[in-house]
């Protein structure tokens, strides 16, 4: 799989609006030095929305225990109950949706490749009309066609592309999922971490949650700001949203968890 990293710097450069660094990232050195083999950058959207996913979940579970008055042992069980099936169902599910993605791929790249296998001037027809339509025409259009229809594997890519806008992933749907999970567990672990403290270091009545709560809301942010290093917002932009939902979230489940607390205990 080819690195992001010559992409990243095109990316910063944008953000920067400098013209030297967008030069480089587009220079021969650039593209000879790209590597093509896979790295932790490209799971870092898994790692960011595992580990954004985890803490507000896991936190979710704690404010509704906490809200209800439950003890430290309680809101334990509840939160690694949460903590190891949550992270794995969302790890699972990553990992199904992306070979998903990756059998229809392999699927439509088969049928292509057969219909230019046996009936070309068909396939070739298609080409010709998708570039039509993007303002081609006479000579030059005919002379694309020709390029593109002389090499069987851009033919078959081109058509994937144009045709049915579909681009291949070639991200480890494994790897994908691990990293979604180990992300999920490190993040979710943090709402929990006062109260296992509180196992074995006795702390004031009432001050565990208020602790959970700061530790929680400050993680949510730091993990939210490194959303722009994937969706290329303003890192305290990113951490803000983040933290204005995972604050939402807070609120409503330790007003469900009292509410329930007070009618059922």
């Amino acid at each position: 799989m080819v690195s992001t990293t010559r992409v990243d710097q095109a990316r910063s450069a944008y953000a920067q609006k400098d013209l030297k660094k967008t030069k480089h990232a587009h220079s021969h050195e650039a593209f000879d030095k790209e590597q093509s083999t896979e790295g932790h950058a490209d799971f870092l959207g898994d790692m960011v929305y595992g580990a954004l996913d985890g803490i507000v979940t896991t936190f979710a579970v704690v404010a509704g225990a906490a809200g209800a008055g439950l003890g430290a042992g309680v809101i334990l069980v509840l939160g690694f109950a949460n903590l190891i099936a949550d992270g794995l169902s969302m790890a699972v599910g990553n990992y199904l949706s992306m070979k998903s993605d990756q059998d229809y791929y392999e699927h439509e790249y088969k049928r292509e490749s057969w219909e230019v296998d046996n009936y070309p001037k068909g396939e070739e027809e298609e080409i010709r009309q998708i570039y039509k339509k993007k303002g081609f025409s006479g000579q030059k259009l005919e002379k694309l066609v020709e390029l593109i229809t002389s090499n069987k594997t851009v033919w078959v890519e081109t058509m994937m592309h144009e045709e049915l806008g579909m681009l291949q992933e070639q991200k480890s749907p494994i790897k994908a999922g691990l990293y979604t999970y180990f992300a999920f567990l490190v993040a979710g672990f943090v709402p929990l971490l006062i109260f296992v403290i509180s196992l074995f270091v006795p702390l004031e009545a009432g001050i565990a949650f208020p602790i959970a709560f700061a530790l929680t809301f400050l993680t949510i942010f730091i993990v939210g700001s490194l959303r722009s290093l994937v969706i290329l917002k303003p890192w305290y932009i990113a951490g803000l949203e983040m933290l204005i939902i995972g604050g939402l979230t807070a609120i409503i489940s330790y007003a469900v968890g009292s509410v329930l607390g007070s009618l059922v205990l």
